[in-house]
């Protein structure tokens, strides 16, 4: 049995789905490529798609990962190339790898987060960013299915900035060119109860009263291994590729031993 680790977005209006959307679409992509799908066993087989931490709705991404399992062995390459043929465009398949280590969900221990803030002054969004920064907690609340939850939204953001409309990852055409616009990049750990996006504005507005006059534009830049001495987020299909290429490296090596 073969597993092939993916990479996929969601952009654009593509945003807007679920994932129990996007799961659809996605396994009527694997029909639609003809891939050799193992099944799980029971009375109702299903498609063996193991699906890792899944963005929020409404929010874009661009670092979303899956795992599949194949019964035939594939091309990674032309396996990503016939999926993202096969799904909408704005659900893009962008990397495959075959899985030679064990663990992908354990390597997505952090995210890094855009929120474009359309109508807010920089100046005033790094001025809430310190306030946030400098707090030791920020309690903020959500709605969860046994009421309302209050929990620390500051303990989980490993680093919160304002960034300049350069840097955005967004395209100029989706933001307004006539009114102020502040970036804020965030890198926030994967802990539990988990932290979301619109947990740290709701912070921002506690500590600093920030309220944006429209909702934030939401993206997920990237998601990994947080590490603690440089506090980035690492790819976490570069164990998998490092293990392929070196799985490369050494049959020509062990080819060759044999026919001496």
């Amino acid at each position: 049995m073969q597993r092939i680790r993916l990479r996929y977005t969601k952009r654009g209006r593509l945003r807007f789905t679920s994932h129990r959307d996007f799961q659809r679409a996605f396994e009527r992509a694997l029909r639609r490529a003809e891939v050799p799908m193992a099944y799980s066993a029971g009375f109702t087989p299903h498609p063996k798609v193991s699906y890792a931490n899944a963005a929020p709705t409404g929010t874009g991404s661009e670092a979303e990962y899956l795992e599949i399992a194949l019964t035939a062995p594939r091309d990674p390459e032309q396996l990503r190339a016939l999926l993202d043929e096969s799904l909408p465009t704005g659900l893009d398949i962008t990397e495959a790898v075959e899985a030679r280590t064990s663990g992908l969900a354990d390597r997505l221990t952090a995210s890094v987060w855009e929120l474009r803030l359309d109508g807010v002054p920089p100046e005033e969004a790094r001025r809430a960013a310190d306030a946030f920064n400098a707090a030791e907690t920020v309690e903020v609340q959500r709605l969860a299915k046994n009421g309302v939850r209050t929990f620390d939204a500051r303990s989980a953001v490993a680093s919160l900035e304002v960034r300049g409309p350069e840097e955005t990852h967004s395209s100029q055409a989706d933001r307004p060119t006539d009114q102020p616009c502040a970036i804020l990049r965030l890198v926030v750990r994967h802990v539990t109860p988990a932290v979301r996006p619109d947990d740290v504005l709701s912070g921002l507005r506690a500590v600093a009263d920030l309220a944006p006059p429209v909702p934030a534009a939401v993206t997920r830049l990237a998601q990994g291994l947080f590490d603690e001495e440089t506090g980035t987020v690492t790819d976490p299909l570069a164990p998998d590729r490092e293990a392929v290429e070196a799985h490369q490296t050494a049959e020509p090596t062990a080819a060759a031993t044999a026919s001496a």
